[in-house]
């Protein structure tokens, strides 16, 4: 095929695409990783990360208060007792047709507390999505990864923690727009994962902890009112979790 008529059906295959989208057929495909190590489930933030992670879910399953509806979505740990060990990844339905209870329960059923899980493996859980978006011919499509994690790698490189040693390489080539939210961790370490992981076409957003737990204070989340029509908590969560961070590269 010559170069202006095999460039002419990519330009035409992109099209077709983006045009093959909307609230009937949606096209994000989201993963969100739960840290099940020791220092994020001690760290006094996990049952506020699992309550706010039911709505969320909730939220995006049922395409609610503007929020997008995923295409797939999937559900998995971000490290164990062994590093580099495949995880399984809970599709959409394991969440559709729940009450926010129920999400919340089936997440602490699939990440209980009290188990040793010493190791935070943002590498494997990276790779493993990277392998699931190519089997289900999901290239090109937007990808959204959020994680709820304190952001610490486990290794260490001169007696400090290498975050250079997390790697987004496999997740380069799945999109041009690929975002990687990375929820409950400090400032100090947020700046980390903006500043030192190496990158060129993943987006990162990094949300601190101190303001993550405000997403239930009675002037965002009123509990008196059903999730439908909790609109300062859906803006809070546009602005806060959902911000359209832009790409930047990191060598």
């Amino acid at each position: 095929m010559r170069r202006p008529l095999r460039t002419a059906v990519l330009l035409l295959s992109l099209i077709a695409a983006s045009c093959d989208s909307g609230p009937d057929n949606p096209r994000l495909s989201m993963f969100v990783g739960v840290d099940i190590s020791g220092s994020f489930m001690n760290s006094g933030y996990y049952d506020d990360a699992i309550d706010f992670l039911a709505r969320y879910l909730y939220a995006h399953i049922n395409g609610l208060g503007g929020l997008e509806e995923p295409n797939v979505l999937f559900v998995s740990s971000i490290g164990g007792a062994d590093a580099d060990d495949p995880k399984t990844f809970f599709p959409k339905q394991t969440f559709e047709d729940k009450s926010i209870e129920e999400i919340a329960s089936k997440l602490r059923e699939i990440f209980p507390q009290g188990v040793e899980n010493p190791y935070t493996d943002y590498n494997a859980f990276f790779e493993q999505i990277a392998l699931m978006v190519r089997n289900r011919k999901l290239i090109l499509r937007p990808i959204s990864i959020v994680m709820v994690s304190d952001g610490r790698p486990d290794v260490k490189k001169a007696g400090e923690t290498d975050f250079r040693s997390i790697q987004f390489k496999p997740l380069e080539t799945l999109s041009r727009n690929i975002t990687v939210r990375l929820l409950y961790t400090t400032a100090d370490v947020g700046n980390k994962w903006q500043t030192r992981v190496p990158r060129s076409r993943v987006k990162v957003w990094t949300q601190d902890a101190e303001v993550m737990v405000s997403w239930k204070e009675p002037t965002i989340y009123l509990p008196d009112k059903p999730i439908a029509q909790q609109e300062s908590f859906f803006r809070w969560v546009k602005e806060n979790v959902n911000y359209g961070v832009a790409a930047r590269r990191v060598d």
